[in-house]
């Protein structure tokens, strides 16, 4: 019976995963009003759910191997972990924050292990590395897009007879392949620690379970955080939009063929950046970006805090 209570922490991480991040993939779409956000988070969550089932067994094992080996090795230890991460990443998004679930577990895993003598800080760098690479390689992707776009190709497709038609589906398509991407590689973050090494579900469970909890997350809580992110760092146009969504959908899935659990909203507000970058400098708003970066900082502190408290708590009971 614990075994199967202690999943129900990280189906709330996933719900506000979804709330958080899901959405983002379809931000600009709905921001540019070229998709009604009743479409755009029904189509989401289809496609999480799909991409979870086919690609998510990568970053499982993965990010399951790190925590178990950093104390994660019971049912109890999985839940609060999670429940500490899900804690955090519920109250950046009541705040409107767009944050990293990826960084908010392994801030609770480090936490854990902390408090157990267990912490390999070691075997975190790569976690490190990619919270750097996601934001900075959308925006460069997204650079390159707009910049090649705008010089070369913009007006051709402006004057199509049939441009409003193009950027619909333009939208549709990457909206879609970014939902996928979502769903294959954040589903580690929601169910890892309870397959893998703990055993607690299977990998398809682990992943069926992972991305239908994101996708109730998408339905009912992500408005708020996709209008953060689509219409207040910067100005977009329909073309724009559509291009930073493809940005981030494309770095989304390279990290979900390595196996490494990224954030969907770091890299689409490095891919907002990186095409609001393009027509210069004083285009990106940077007093919303000084709350997402202090966000971004604040939200594995303030997870892994949390569950150090709720380890130390653990220790003194049993």
């Amino acid at each position: 019976m614990l075994s199967l209570l202690s999943v129900t922490s990280g189906g709330f991480l996933g719900w506000s995963l979804g709330a958080n991040d899901a959405a983002n993939v379809f931000g600009t779409a709905v921001t540019t009003r070229v998709i009604k956000y009743s479409t755009a988070v029904a189509l989401a969550s289809v496609f999480v759910i799909i991409g979870a089932l086919a690609n998510g067994s990568a970053g499982i094992h993965n990010l399951s191997s790190y925590a178990f080996a950093s104390g994660v090795d019971t049912a109890l230890a999985a839940f609060l972990v999670m429940l500490s991460a899900g804690i955090t990443v519920t109250a950046m998004t009541i705040l409107s924050f767009p944050v990293s679930t990826s960084q908010c577990v392994i801030g609770s895993i480090i936490g854990w292990g902390l408090a157990y003598g267990l912490a390999d800080f070691s075997r975190t760098t790569k976690f490190f590395s990619a919270w750097v690479i996601t934001p900075v390689g959308a925006g460069a992707i997204c650079f390159a897009l707009c910049w090649v776009v705008g010089r070369y190709f913009q007006d051709r497709i402006v004057s199509l007879p049939g441009y409003d038609a193009v950027i619909k589906v333009g939208y549709y398509t990457s909206g879609i392949f970014g939902a996928y991407s979502l769903g294959a590689n954040n589903v580690a973050n929601v169910t890892a620690l309870y397959a893998g090494e703990l055993n607690l579900l299977s990998d398809t469970a682990a992943e069926l379970v992972g991305g239908a909890s994101i996708a109730l997350g998408v339905l009912t809580f992500s408005k708020r955080v996709m209008f953060t992110v689509g219409a207040k760092i910067t100005d977009l146009s329909p073309l724009t939009g559509f291009l930073v969504t493809f940005a981030c959908a494309l770095t989304v899935f390279i990290y979900a063929l390595i196996g490494i659990p990224v954030s969907t909203s770091q890299a689409v507000v490095g891919a907002v950046i990186g095409a609001g970058l393009v027509k210069g400098v004083k285009n990106v708003d940077f007093r919303v970006l000084r709350g997402i970066f202090v966000a971004w900082l604040g939200t594995p502190t303030i997870a892994g805090i949390l569950s150090f408290l709720m380890a130390l708590a653990v220790k003194g009971l049993l």
